[in-house]
């Protein structure tokens, strides 16, 4: 990791301030004087740089939890159509960020951005059983338990050539036409084959949760922010990396 790259996006300034910092002497790392922007830090470095004197916050992953909004693809970069890539914040543009698994392009909510690659594994792979929470407003007669019971047990869907199983979930009813369901694996459109095999079309689907961190309450469209210390120890420990 650059230098200059690294302390930019750990909030010391722009990469032009940052490197007028490192090349006028203020910049240490280990007690030893850096004056390259370029220099490239590895993570023995991390805990030793320190800037005019002070020891320096240098973060090595960034964790970051986006509100996607509806009409956006879950990627970084896109020719044609409106992509997450395009808000990430501009000191973090470098930093080998992406989205951890997808949503649709028409599903709305927390989408997990990361540079921790191990994280990231373990938060989309199914062995790991990780729940994700959606909230979804449905068409058609009011869920009831039959609904429950039957995601409790597994839905059996028969919508492709090949029967598929799934892992149980949990279902809860909401109101008359809005239920959440919480799952442990992400097939392919997975909530709305579900409901689709209960006849009952989804009108709105947006992630409320992964794992331990849940969307804020009053969490808007196309905000960003990074996770704090605790969301990010409560993911770490879900995924038994601490």
């Amino acid at each position: 990791m650059r230098l200059d790259k690294a302390l930019a996006s750990s909030g010391y300034g722009t990469r032009t301030e940052v490197r007028s910092l490192i090349t006028k002497g203020k910049v240490t790392i280990g007690g030893i004087q850096v004056k390259d922007p370029g220099y490239h830090i590895s993570g023995d470095d991390l805990n030793t740089v320190a800037v005019a004197g002070s020891p320096a916050m240098i973060k090595e992953h960034i964790y970051l939890l986006f509100d996607k909004p509806d009409e956006v693809l879950t990627a970084m970069e896109d020719p044609r159509l409106p992509h997450v890539g395009q808000f990430i914040p501009p000191n973090l543009k470098n930093r080998k960020i992406s989205p951890v698994g997808r949503l649709d392009y028409h599903t709305t909510g927390l989408l997990i951005l990361t540079n921790d690659g191990e994280l990231s594994h373990r938060l989309t792979s199914p062995s790991y059983d990780i729940p994700k929470t959606y909230e979804v407003v449905y068409e058609g007669a009011p869920l009831t338990s039959l609904e429950k019971e039957e995601s409790g047990e597994g839905i059996i869907l028969d919508d492709t050539d090949e029967k598929v199983k799934l892992k149980p979930a949990v279902l809860e009813l909401a109101d008359e036409t809005v239920a959440r369901i919480t799952l442990t694996e992400g097939k392919t459109h997975e909530v709305r084959r579900i409901f689709a095999h209960w006849g009952r079309p989804v009108i709105t689907l947006r992630r409320i949760s992964v794992g331990p961190v849940r969307l804020d309450k009053d969490s808007a469209e196309g905000s960003i922010r990074e996770l704090t210390g605790e969301e990010i120890n409560a993911l770490l420990k879900v995924t038994g990396l601490i």
